[in-house]
């Protein structure tokens, strides 16, 4: 589970490539332990996909031997995407997967969308998951930081550029760290561990910097997660 203060400074690891196409990396996270990973996001398409997947389910399952806690991620857009599709995405990841948490992304920042993702955050406690990620990507109203909604809160993903200029808003500091997720792309190895500082410093208590770029970065390992060899 996420939420606690003592998660502080481990990664959350959006686990984007299929272990058929890059079985080491998914060899490296289990590996690394619930030492250094606070907990792994599942995405096989976009959500669950729309048929069971013998081989993302074997690999998933080594992740939770490894004590890695597993999140779902289910696509909200912006609040667009009804509930009931949502809800539906949960409880296949739980039926396939059991997961023990969901990622929401693609969440509103906007303080009209907070009924919408209250509701959603209930079904998904409901439904067995024990935290509930928000996936805004950007600060959202303050209001999305309320007690019981959600465990963490990503105000930031993007890449390494935009990162740097990032200006934390003022009502983020009276919650603590372990509130906030900063994922960040596109960082060249020579500068991950002032990427991994610079996390740090503005008060995020887990994150994730990693060297990949365009559609989608997060088919590359975080910085510092080596890739186990084949024996």
């Amino acid at each position: 589970m996420i939420g606690a203060s003592h998660l502080d400074g481990r990664l959350l690891v959006p686990l984007y490539v299929h272990p058929a196409v890059d079985p080491a990396a998914w060899r490296a996270v289990a590996a690394a332990g619930p030492d250094r990973i606070a907990a792994v996001v599942l995405n096989l398409a976009d959500g669950p996909g729309d048929a069971p997947d013998h081989v993302f389910a074997d690999a998933a399952e080594e992740l939770r031997a490894a004590g890695l806690p597993l999140l779902g991620y289910a696509d909200t857009a912006y609040g667009r995407r009804p509930h009931a599709a949502v809800v539906n995405d949960i409880l296949t990841y739980r039926q396939r997967h059991g997961i023990t948490g969901v990622y929401l992304d693609q969440v509103s920042t906007q303080p009209g969308a907070l009924a919408h993702y209250r509701r959603l955050a209930t079904a998904a406690r409901a439904a067995g998951c024990a935290t509930v990620v928000f996936g805004h990507g950007d600060h959202p109203d303050p209001g999305y930081a309320e007690v019981g909604l959600a465990d963490l809160l990503v105000t930031f993903e993007g890449d390494w550029t935009a990162y740097r200029e990032m200006t934390l808003p003022l009502w983020t500091g009276r919650h603590a760290a372990a509130r906030f997720c900063h994922l960040v792309y596109d960082v060249p190895a020579d500068q991950a561990r002032d990427a991994v500082a610079l996390i740090a410093a503005r008060r995020a208590g887990i994150g994730c910097a990693v060297p990949g770029a365009g559609e989608n970065p997060w088919t590359t390992l975080p910085h510092g997660l080596a890739v186990a060899e084949p024996t």
